[in-house]
């Protein structure tokens, strides 16, 4: 049997009883009450849950001293989830809910999102608080979200510019022998966004007597998402007489022997936060190495979050990961007022999906750019190039002039920045002392 003790449960010694008849009752008693301590802490959790949605002045206090307090129950909680103590791991959590609040400061709604990541690995998948924890945004919510962030923040606008920058130049380098013809592969081609300002670069440099082709694949998720992205692009190049744009769409999970090449044609490789998607290191070290296989003089350019330094346990994933994300939030804060309904939607249907992801059963680690991706990306015949000063110098006006120009009253975005790293071959959005993404190029080793 068990009994409640210090808020938790404990086991006491099983007392047998002298008939097989007494031995069935006793059983019976004792798996009704575990039941029942079971859904108690199921409706204490659900309870502590909902009070995280409410506007609740008594959640205030010392800033330092909250954060502290809420850092502590973070990890004692993912400390019991890691160790498979359901019981523990219920009660932690609880006390997490209770401490976190998705109306309060940046540090107390980051941590609302982690306790529903660490809730749903203890939740049985079945269950009603698992199915609301992990329910999806709908189509229209998960647009505005990155629409959203977009429009706020420089971090897509950062990778985008950053990336397309370096294309260009690849480009450029290759005019004399590619015929003005350039095609670009995006292995996650989203909704498009990125590639308005590398039409508008190519448009620019393109004239009568040397007109230029812009030939791009995109991988999509759904075919109404890759029509809705053509026909944004195509609307695009309408005033851009000199551009040759051609679109292909691709449903993930095409292969690259879909893909048609033009051999002749500058190629370029897009990964703009695909690499940390796929499920293991063996579909990485395939998908790079079908990529080298296309054409060995592509340019492959990656942008990864800096979310985790790498393979470590649990708890030390658990804690960089809210760095990461500790900083984000942070950054929404300073990017958007506290009462906006953008910096809502972002946090919940964006940034809320990629923590609960980071955190819930099925995820996986592993940094692309650092430590031992180097070796990996040497090992399927790459090294890493050194971008240009003009990447830099683009990079670091994109914030000066976010900074100076923003639309939104007393927004500064000023604790963002740039840094290199790895002897120029990195160029990293920072917010105040953390990394937040890294942009780097890579070319085949061979040439």
């Amino acid at each position: 049997m068990e009994k409640e003790a210090g808020g938790g449960i404990e086991e006491e010694p099983l007392r047998l009883g002298l008939g097989v008849g007494s031995a069935c009752r006793s059983n019976a008693v004792g798996r009704g009450k575990a039941r029942d301590a079971e859904e108690r802490k199921l409706l204490g959790l659900l309870q502590a849950r909902e009070d995280t949605l409410r506007v609740d002045p008594m959640r205030s206090g010392p800033e330092d001293a909250r954060d502290q307090r809420l850092i502590h129950l973070l990890l004692a909680a993912a400390a019991a989830v890691d160790a498979g103590r359901a019981s523990a791991s219920m009660d932690a959590l609880v006390e997490l809910y209770r401490h976190a609040s998705l109306h309060g400061d940046p540090m107390q709604r980051v941590m609302a999102y982690f306790a529903d990541g660490l809730a749903t690995r203890v939740l049985p998948e079945a269950s009603p608080l698992y199915q609301s924890i992990m329910a999806p945004p709908t189509p229209e919510e998960e647009f505005a979200a990155f629409t959203d962030l977009y429009r706020a923040s420089p971090y897509f606008q950062f990778a985008h510019f950053t990336a397309n920058q370096t294309i260009m130049e690849a480009f450029e380098a290759e005019e004399q022998h590619n015929g003005g013809r350039l095609h670009v592969i995006d292995f996650d081609v989203s909704y498009g966004f990125q590639w308005p300002s590398l039409i508008q670069s190519l448009c620019d440099t393109a004239t009568t007597i040397r007109p230029i082709s812009l030939h791009l694949t995109g991988f999509g998720g759904s075919t109404e998402e890759l029509e809705e992205t053509e026909t944004r692009l195509v609307g695009f190049c309408k005033g851009c007489s000199n551009l040759d744009f051609v679109f292909r769409g691709l449903l993930r999970g095409s292969t690259t022997k879909d893909l048609e090449i033009d051999k002749d044609a500058t190629l370029a490789v897009n990964l703009v936060f695909y690499l940390q998607t796929l499920k293991s290191s063996s579909e990485m070290l395939a998908t790079l190495t079908s990529i080298r296989s296309l054409n060995p003089r592509a340019v492959v350019v990656l942008v990864e979050k800096e979310d985790s330094r790498g393979p470590a346990s649990f708890l030390a994933r658990t804690v960089d990961t809210l760095n990461y994300f500790a900083a984000m939030f942070h950054s929404l804060h300073d990017c958007l007022p506290a009462e906006s309904t953008e910096r809502l939607s972002i946090e919940k249907n964006h940034l809320g999906r990629e923590i609960k992801a980071a955190m819930g059963k099925s995820s996986h680690h592993e940094k692309v750019v650092g430590g031992p991706w180097k070796g990996r990306m040497g090992s399927v015949g790459y090294r890493g190039m050194k971008l240009s000063s003009r990447s830099l110098s683009q990079a670091k006006l994109l914030l000066k002039i976010r900074s100076h120009f923003s639309s939104i009253e007393h927004v500064s975005n000023s604790g963002f920045g740039i840094a290199e790293g790895d002897d120029g071959r990195t160029i990293s959005l920072c917010w105040q002392d953390r990394n937040l993404i890294t942009v780097s190029a890579w070319r085949c080793s061979s040439r």
